[in-house]
């Protein structure tokens, strides 16, 4: 345990049963926390709170309102209220703009930025009984720079980052507010994405020569919602290896 704070506080993380999620849960177990998983994927909830006896596994569609108000009754249920919402379930698509339909789209928008909105609308309604919480958005370096074939992608993480930027000042001084922006993690969506040599080959522009791990996103969300942190808010902090501070070339190594 590092962050003596987060004992006992109540987590919820959406995108929970897989990839930077269930790494981020696992983190908040460990620093004893109390956590539920909110996840649409319900095979992957069960083999996740099988394996980890301590989390509380509940079905969501972050995208349906209705979902959502019924998974936060649930959460109120096993843990009786939020402290702190990690905001993470996201999903992304590959594919050139005019190959993409508009209710692909729309999937993605509603998905990525409407589950920001709308959990951390039920998060916001508990949270300001006690004038007292944290919310950690999943944004991405994509939100902060254009990547081509990721069109609703890209700007479903932009609107993350400022929707973040936006409730930090509506809800200042008691609720601290940030973005989480990863470059590349090698999760199970990249790996679905990605063939081993376009993995190769995106390694190779990175400074530190890898994609981050899932463990490693989940430390920097644990610091953020510590007491550590207290005098962050309304920030996009950027954790990919180096990628966006600018030109990258890997001969310079052999100085």
């Amino acid at each position: 345990m590092i962050y003596r704070d987060l004992k006992d506080k109540r987590v919820v993380i959406t995108g929970g049963a897989g990839g930077i999620g269930l790494a981020t849960a696992r983190r908040f177990i460990s620093e004893g926390s109390h956590v539920a998983i909110l996840d649409s994927n319900l095979n992957a909830l069960k083999e996740a709170t099988l394996n980890n006896k301590e989390l509380v596994g509940i079905e969501a569609d972050v995208s349906n309102p209705k979902s959502v108000e019924k998974s936060f009754i649930e959460v109120d249920k096993h843990l009786g209220g939020v402290d702190v919402l990690i905001s993470n379930a996201g999903i992304s698509r590959r594919r050139h703009f005019l190959d993409i339909e508009y209710e692909e789209w729309q999937q993605v928008i509603n998905v990525n930025l409407g589950g920001m909105f709308l959990c951390a609308k039920e998060s916001i309604k508990r949270m300001i009984k006690g004038k007292k919480g944290v919310i950690l958005f999943t944004a991405s370096t994509n939100g902060i720079e254009g990547h081509p074939l990721y069109a609703s992608y890209n700007a479903s993480k932009a609107g993350v980052i400022l929707l973040a930027k936006t409730l930090a000042l509506e809800f200042a001084p008691w609720l601290r507010v940030n973005a989480v922006s990863p470059g590349y993690v090698l999760t199970p969506m990249q790996k679905a994405e990605y063939t081993e040599e376009m993995l190769q080959e995106v390694n190779s522009g990175i400074p530190m020569g890898r994609h981050a791990s899932p463990e490693e996103i989940a430390a920097l969300f644990a610091f953020l919602a510590s007491d550590e942190s207290r005098y962050i808010t309304g920030q996009s902090i950027v954790i990919d290896g180096g990628e966006t501070a600018g030109q990258f070339i890997r001969d310079i190594e052999k100085r």
